[in-house]
């Protein structure tokens, strides 16, 4: 039955009409089944949102399962990163935390059940022959010499090759399917090969491994998955899966069924596991949780929000036709989720000193402010005033054009939560002729609050008390990418679309409320956008990322 559905797709129209038809014994089972050689990313986060959200749904089981079958690129590193990253975004896999490696034995066993009916041999051709014996798309493949092996031979020669006694690479157990079948995948694919690697789980128990294609179907018949959700990559490897669950005999509970729908592309990123490597490795980026790339380590330490990443994987659906999503709607989610949880404090990112000249020297007001008006929860600080401050260097211009509103000489603006100040004076430096400093004069009927404050100003500014700000390196993060599509043009590194503005770090000052922010702390900086405070982080040094601006184009758009 399901429960507290948010959307529907057609997914759910498949899942519902088995139920009606009594298919599965009425249970719904899914499964997230990452390869552990990378950081997930974005798109996983889709993958992870549907399959534990149609199990929470439809009041059925989400297991964890990691297609451990390739230890050459497998690491315990990325294994314990994809368990925290689905840990974060708010589901639990209870105690259903599989591995494919747990079941190589009965693997093992199967691909021996294929040989004795005589559906899988042993092939001796190499890698680049197996290529070349496939034919293409519109020739069909040939018959390998060592095709028509006796049952005897291939089980004798498979379990030599689990013994050890043959080079990497020297044979592999393939299925004996059809090599004129116009899908390639069915083109007597390969079942095992020879790989002398330390896996991470089974140490060197084994020199031999199942391919994907063989274990992921059995791995979920194993488990009783019900339905198996993937990405429309896989739609051609659908005919495979289901031979292979077909041709040997297990005492399974029901047998899966593979249900394909579109990856998700995001704009100014990739999306490519191999790729995202690469920018690693390469130095591109600071590493696997650098905020600008799109892995959801990454996405966290920028300051995403479990809460936005499932808002935003809503938000997008699921469908067969694949598209690409502007990443100005998932920045539209996090400004959604954070506008109200978030504390609005000041922080000054370029600093200019002003000097206001009639307010008392060593005189400190604590001013009284809100931490977020709509949601007054939160609380409020006292926040101290002095003689001397700092504004944005943009919040003033020499010669401003007509509908600049804030600080000018002889102009007035309001600070925020205190006084309205009057530019009096302009102070340059004599050698470059940069502005380094105002002096102002400040009106004490005006305080912010005060019954009597009756004079309105345009322009509210931001600032902070230069004898109490603390200081705070500040990153402000770009899309990683100039363009859209950085794999647009295939005869083009997609590198060269790396945004050299992607990061710039300033020097700034903050409120004396946040001298103590903890990692992970977020917050809203008045006038600026969302800042999130980086593990970085040490005790006398804030360090904070720019989640994202206040600006939002993808809203905007929608209401246009």
């Amino acid at each position: 039955m399901k429960m507290n559905t948010k959307l529907t797709s057609f997914i759910h129209d498949i899942i519902d009409k088995d139920l009606e038809e009594g298919k599965n014994q009425g249970r719904v089972h899914t499964r997230f089944p990452p390869e552990p050689n990378g950081y997930l990313h974005i798109g996983h986060a889709k993958s992870i949102c549907l399959n534990f959200g149609l199990a929470q749904e439809y009041g059925g089981l989400c297991n964890l399962r990691f297609d451990d079958t390739n230890p050459s690129k497998e690491d315990i590193e990325y294994v314990e990163s994809i368990k925290e990253d689905v840990k974060w975004l708010g589901y639990d896999w209870d105690d259903r935390l599989f591995y494919a490696s747990d079941y190589f034995e009965q693997l093992y066993d199967f691909a021996v059940q294929l040989i004795k009916a005589g559906k899988a041999y042993v092939d001796d051709l190499s890698a680049e022959e197996i290529r070349e014996y496939r034919g293409t798309l519109t020739q069909p493949g040939k018959d390998s010499p060592y095709r028509n092996r006796s049952v005897e031979e291939n089980l004798d020669l498979f379990q030599r090759m689990k013994a050890g006694e043959f080079p990497d690479g020297s044979r592999v157990l393939r299925a004996k399917i059809d090599m004129a079948s116009p899908n390639l995948n069915m083109r007597d694919p390969v079942l095992y090969r020879i790989q002398r690697t330390t896996h991470h789980r089974t140490g060197d128990k084994w020199c031999i491994y199942p391919m994907y294609d063989f274990a992921h179907p059995l791995s979920d018949a194993i488990e009783g998955i019900t339905h198996s959700i993937c990405t429309c990559e896989f739609e051609d490897h659908r005919p495979l899966y289901n031979w292979v669950i077909e041709n040997v005999e297990g005492n399974f509970r029901s047998r899966p069924q593979q249900i394909e729908f579109a990856r998700l592309n995001l704009s100014h990123t990739v999306m490519s596991k191999r790729k995202l490597r690469q920018l690693v490795e390469e130095g591109h980026v600071r590493g696997w949780d650098d905020p600008r790339m799109p892995t959801i380590s990454g996405l966290r330490r920028r300051g995403y929000t479990p809460e936005s990443i499932r808002d935003f994987c809503e938000r997008i659906g699921v469908a067969k036709a694949v598209s690409t999503v502007d990443i100005a709607m998932l920045e539209h989610c996090i400004r959604e989720d954070l506008n109200f949880k978030a504390p609005r404090v000041m922080a000054v990112l370029r600093p200019l000193k002003v000097v206001i000249e009639n307010y008392p020297e060593g005189r400190v007001e604590w001013l009284d402010a809100a931490y977020n008006q709509e949601n007054p929860e939160l609380g409020s600080r006292k926040i101290p005033f002095s003689r001397v401050v700092y504004i944005e260097q943009e919040d003033f211009m020499e010669d401003p054009p007509k509908k600049f509103f804030r600080l000018a000489p002889g102009r007035e603006v309001r600070l925020k939560h205190a006084y309205i100040i009057k530019c009096e004076q302009v102070i340059k430096d004599e050698q470059t002729g940069e502005i380094i400093e105002l002096r102002c004069t400040y009106d004490p009927a005006t305080k912010s609050g005060m019954s009597t404050e009756t004079r309105k100003v345009k322009g509210t500014l931001h600032w902070v008390s230069a004898d109490h700000a603390v200081k705070a390196e500040v990153r402000l993060y770009e899309h990683l990418f100039i363009k859209a599509n950085p794999e647009e043009d295939k005869d083009t590194d997609f590198k060269q679309n790396l945004n050299p503005n992607s990061l710039q770090v300033l020097s700034s000052l903050v409120e004396p409320s946040l001298a103590g922010a903890a990692p992970g702390s977020r917050y809203q900086f008045l006038r600026q956008g969302y800042f999130c405070v980086d593990p970085d982080t040490t005790n006398g040094s804030l360090v904070f990322n720019r989640v994202v601006s206040l600006k939002d184009s993808w809203a905007k758009a929608q209401n246009k």
